[in-house]
């Protein structure tokens, strides 16, 4: 077993966005002896009210872009990680225009490796299982950290794309470097435009849900809680230059998780609406997260998704303050897109 690493001050990119914050709101309550940095950009995902609430004095917020080698210069000296969050990740808007995706996933983990091998500190990347492409719906098969890359989106290339460099970067230049790639994060915080919070806030919005194409499509669902405890066992666990995979055996399909939102919000379970499919919508995705339980000792804690999304559905039911200004700009832009 590799000696614990015990990082002091870390940076924790895109510690603004959905998974980025509860990441950050972990780490301030199960680990009071480390400092965090956020560094984000604040697009459109990234939202200062998800880290209300930590104390002043375990948190350091600094508004900025990871493409901005200067910024990173001044930045990492003084801390001992970067854990990297920050991402472009909706697979519509990386049809419709992939350029951020380029900038943000390829050029900002460029960007990040430079400063990370300047400096000589420790490095974890997040990453997707989307980088794998799809499995079919009637395969027994996982995805393991064995399974070749596959890409299917102008998204999950981007992520593909960084993830190779982060190899490339450790083997060359010696990089103290730790990779994760994860099933679909759910929780609070989510972005309206994903899909388990868009139909949450159709429902209180008094909006009828829209399910693309016949709904089969499955997804592997994580509590977000999860993802942040398998990222920090990573990183202070996880053997130099390996992938982890992350997941919590939770495969569902779409169809199934619409009809239990609308049941669970008093709906009947056939009211939503079908739309037309999304341009190479993966079919299925699922996760064998053998190597993290075995090597490292990780297991998941919300093992059952009915009661994960019930604390979901109540957490937007309670925080609508926190979605309603976004909610309808969200909803504009997938009628622009005839979805």
């Amino acid at each position: 077993m590799t000696e614990a690493f015990s990082p002091k001050n870390i940076i924790v990119t895109g510690g603004a966005g959905f998974i980025g914050s509860n990441f950050v709101h972990y780490v301030v309550d199960n680990h009071p002896e480390t400092h965090v940095t956020v560094l984000d950009a604040l697009t459109y995902a990234g939202n200062l009210d998800n880290l209300k609430g930590i104390p002043e004095d375990r948190l350091t917020f600094v508004h900025g872009n990871i493409c901005d080698a200067e910024l990173l210069d001044e930045l990492v000296p003084g801390h001992d990680a970067i854990v990297h969050y920050a991402a472009e990740s909706h697979n519509d808007n990386s049809i419709a225009d992939p350029e951020p995706f380029l900038r943000t996933n390829v050029e900002g983990t460029f960007r990040l490796l430079g400063a990370v091998r300047k400096y000589g500190i420790r490095y974890h990347h997040i990453s997707t299982d989307e980088v794998y492409g799809d499995l079919a719906l009637d395969d027994p098969a996982r995805f393991t950290e064995d399974t070749p890359y596959h890409p299917s989106s102008p998204y999950s290339s981007t992520k593909a794309a960084s993830d190779l460099l982060v190899r490339a970067w450790t083997r060359t230049y010696g990089l103290q470097t730790t990779l994760s790639n994860c099933s679909n994060n759910y929780g609070p915080y989510q972005h309206v435009e994903k899909f388990i919070p868009r139909q949450i806030t159709n429902i209180l919005s008094g909006i009828r849900p829209k399910l693309y194409g016949d709904g089969l499509n499955v997804r592997d669902w994580i509590h977000t809680d999860d993802h942040s405890s398998a990222v920090w066992t990573i990183l202070t666990k996880g053997r130099i230059g390996e992938t982890y995979l992350i997941g919590a055996d939770g495969e569902k399909n779409n169809i199934d998780v619409l009809k239990l939102i609308l049941t669970h919000m008093g709906q009947d379970e056939d009211a939503f609406d079908h739309v037309k499919d999304r341009p190479g919508h993966d079919r299925r995705y699922a996760i064998d997260s053998t190597k993290l339980r075995r090597e490292l000792g990780w297991q998941p804690e919300h093992t059952n998704f009915q009661s994960g999304l019930d604390k979901t559905i109540a957490w937007y039911t309670q925080h609508q303050e926190w979605w309603e200004q976004t909610k309808a700009a969200t909803e504009a832009r997938y009628k622009s897109q005839g979805q």
